[in-house]
């Protein structure tokens, strides 16, 4: 009878050891299916995000002198490539000023000696197009793509 009980006893340790390797597979089946339905539904979304914004024209603005740090001075004349949404949906003139763009090249171009705008003119480019992204995004909508020079003349 001894026998008859652990024979028992093992097939329902059997019987639950099975139990627990269905319930561990399915766990792992659910975090699987969790993960890929995540990256599917938001995976999108980012993508969308990250779009390089539509070409809505150009706003060339007037040269501006600008006194350096470390005397002399620069004349500087950018144009600003404006989005769609800046440009009315590319149906009419662009709701762009330049007050902004202006104040931005005052501020990062009086701050630099010749040598920095003779020798660091595209880190500055970079610098000052970022800065000019930042100040014409509305509302998380980009106005302003991209900077070009026109002028650039120092002194």
């Amino acid at each position: 009878m001894s026998k008859d009980k652990t024979a028992e006893t093992e097939n329902a340790e059997e019987k639950g050891g099975g139990k627990k390797k269905l319930l561990l597979i399915l766990a792992v089946v659910l975090v699987a299916a969790a993960g890929a339905a995540y990256f599917f539904l938001f995976s999108g979304s980012e993508e969308a995000e990250a779009a390089e914004p539509v070409h809505g024209g150009y706003v060339a603005l007037e040269p501006i002198a600008v006194n350096l740090a470390g005397g002399g001075y620069l004349k500087i004349g950018i144009t600003l490539e404006i989005t769609a949404d800046a440009a009315g949906g590319g149906h009419g003139g662009a709701s762009v000023d330049g007050a902004k763009a202006y104040d931005q090249i005052i501020s990062t171009f009086s701050q630099a000696t010749p040598a920095d705008v003779t020798g660091a003119r595209d880190a500055l480019k970079e610098a000052l197009e970022q800065k000019i992204i930042e100040a014409y995004t509305e509302d998380g909508v980009p106005m302003v793509m991209h900077i070009y020079y026109t002028e650039y003349v120092t002194q």
